[in-house]
C-alpha cells in the first residue's frame, strides 16, 4: 500500500511517527475500497521522493486504524493532512492534484 519514502502510520505507531517528527509529515488518510485514494496513490508517491529529507510522507488507512481516522475527524477518503509540531497545519479532503497537494506541503516548510 505504501511506496518506499512512506511511513505507514496506524493507531499504535501515530504519535511517534507523525506528532513527534522533526519535520512536516503529510498524511493521507484513506481506505483500499476508496477509488480516488487509489488515483491520487502514485501523486502521494512521487510527493515523498520529491520531499524527501524534508518532509515525510505517511498513510493511514482508516479501516486499519480506526481510532487515529476518529481522533482527527476523518469523515471522507481521501483526506491529506499536513502535521507540524504536532499540529495540523493544512488540509484538502478529497482527491487533488498534485500541484494542490504539493502547497499543502510548501505552506509548511
Amino acid at each position: 500500500m505504501a511506496g518506499k519514502n512512506i511511513v505507514v502510520a496506524n493507531d499504535l505507531n501515530f504519535d511517534e511517527a507523525v506528532l513527534n517528527s522533526d519535520t512536516p509529515v503529510l498524511v493521507d488518510f484513506a481506505a483500499t475500497w476508496c477509488g480516488p485514494c487509489k488515483m491520487i496513490a502514485p501523486l502521494v508517491e512521487q510527493l515523498a521522493e520529491e520531499y524527501e529529507g524534508r518532509a515525510k510522507v505517511a498513510k493511514v488507512d482508516i479501516d486499519e486504524s480506526p481510532g487515529t481516522a476518529s481522533r482527527f475527524g476523518i469523515r471522507g477518503v481521501p483526506t491529506l493532512m499536513v502535521f507540524k509540531g504536532g499540529q495540523v497545519v493544512a488540509q484538502q479532503v478529497g482527491a487533488a492534484p498534485k500541484g494542490k497537494i504539493a502547497e499543502l506541503i510548501e505552506r509548511s516548510l
